[in-house]
């Protein structure tokens, strides 16, 4: 197992716009370094808020060594907590979402508020205190839809992309859209492997057929300088989807830890389908026409996002072990939607079912290669994997300014 001096060497003496060294992508220090100096301590999504919708709904991820509680509070508010209970560490929710009137633990039945706050623990004595045993919170916030978390004791600050996002998302209208699928899978790689598959579309044209249909491989169409870089069909699309509401052009974090833009999607397609025509009939929230392309939103470190006129598709991403990676992914259409009236779960899903798949396969591969002997980084193409090589940098930067000590006080 590396040690933090050992991966700061390796990120000091990586080459530039080269792919990290092998150590980094499948060493057990690399992967708990990467937990403590970035999981526990930058801002995650967790959950779309619409899979809480009523009061008790709950669901439960794992991050690292910590299993977290997302849980909507009979005020209405979205709360996340420590999964932990406060007696002897049961955890409280073993399944993944579920529903609860109170929080019981299953082990000696303390339960708790949906606040968190701690109701009834049986024969503790009258000198105990249960003001002082309520769950642990963990930072939650709700922007537009999209819960997020935080493990920090200090959370980074988030309001700028809190701002950007929710002027991007009110038309999404993800306040009122429900889950109408949702796929976990397993990926055999490392998690920087699967967030660099999705930073790039190299890949795409061998890769995925199905995608392909709808979804431009040109690098150029999310590779701008600025808001007004874009090609002429780009701006055009722009100029069209602002005139009817729909705030499109690029901004990012100066660092591109996020980034928001509305692509079109090829030939006028309407939606990520076989047919390339719309697969839910009722459109989301405000969105004015069938055809507005794709609203993209990624943060680093753990989702990537396509929000559509039919409906929306949110990705997260945990990692499990040094070459393992949850990959959960939710199709959210409008709450009033029906299903085998308004859509069918076939259409909506195939595509991104076949491209998940597919990109299963390219990171496994990808992993497979990387822990030969024989592997070396090579050169990134900076016409088709600069999106990779900004998440590479991000990561690097973020490293080094964690791991390396702080500088000594001068003496006095």
């Amino acid at each position: 197992m590396l040690n933090n001096a050992e991966i700061l060497s390796h990120i000091a003496n990586r080459q530039k716009n080269f792919s990290l060294s092998r150590e980094l992508y499948c060493d057990p220090g690399v992967l708990q370094a990467d937990l403590e100096n970035i999981w526990y301590k930058e801002w995650l999504f967790a959950v779309p808020a619409c899979e809480l919708p009523k009061t008790g709904n709950y669901a439960t991820l794992q991050v690292g060594a910590y299993p977290i509680l997302v849980i909507r509070g009979g005020d209405g508010k979205v709360r996340a907590f420590h999964n932990v209970c406060r007696h002897r560490g049961q955890r409280l929710c073993s399944k993944p979402n579920g529903s609860a009137a109170k929080l019981v633990c299953p082990y000696h039945q303390w339960t708790y508020e949906l606040d968190g706050k701690l109701l009834y623990a049986r024969d503790m004595g009258d000198d105990f205190e249960p003001s002082k045993f309520g769950l642990k919170a963990v930072h939650c916030v709700d922007i537009s839809g999209m819960i997020f978390i935080c493990l920090a004791q200090v959370p980074p600050a988030i309001g700028d992309m809190a701002k950007q996002l929710m002027t991007y998302l009110a038309p999404s209208g993800l306040t009122d859209a429900k889950v109408a699928y949702s796929s976990t899978i397993v990926e055999n790689g490392n998690w920087k492997l699967v967030f660099e598959n999705n930073r790039e579309c190299y890949h795409c044209g061998g890769s995925h057929p199905s995608l392909c249909r709808t979804y431009s491989d040109n690098p150029a169409m999310t590779a701008m300088e600025g808001p007004d870089s874009a090609s002429p069909d780009i701006l055009d699309h722009w100029k069209r989807c602002e005139a009817a509401g729909l705030p499109s052009r690029f901004v990012n974090h100066p660092k591109m830890e996020w980034r928001l833009a509305r692509i079109p999607l090829l030939n006028n397609a309407e939606s990520y389908t076989l047919s390339t025509k719309a697969a839910v009939s009722k459109r989301m929230g405000q969105m004015p026409f069938n055809d507005a392309g794709s609203l993209l939103f990624f943060h680093y470190p753990n989702t990537w996002n396509h929000f559509l006129a039919d409906h929306a598709i949110v990705f997260r991403i945990l990692p499990i072990s040094p070459t393992e990676t949850q990959v959960t992914t939710n199709w959210l259409v409008h709450k009033d939607a029906v299903e085998g009236v308004d859509y069918d779960i076939e259409t909506l899903t195939r595509v991104w079912l076949n491209t998940n798949d597919e990109d299963r396969l390219v990171v496994e591969e990808n992993q497979k290669g990387i822990l030969s002997p024989a592997y070396e980084p090579g050169p990134y193409s900076m016409i088709q994997e600069e999106g990779v090589v900004q998440f590479v940098d991000w990561y690097c930067d973020k490293m080094t300014e964690r791991l390396s000590p702080a500088p000594a006080m001068a003496a006095e």
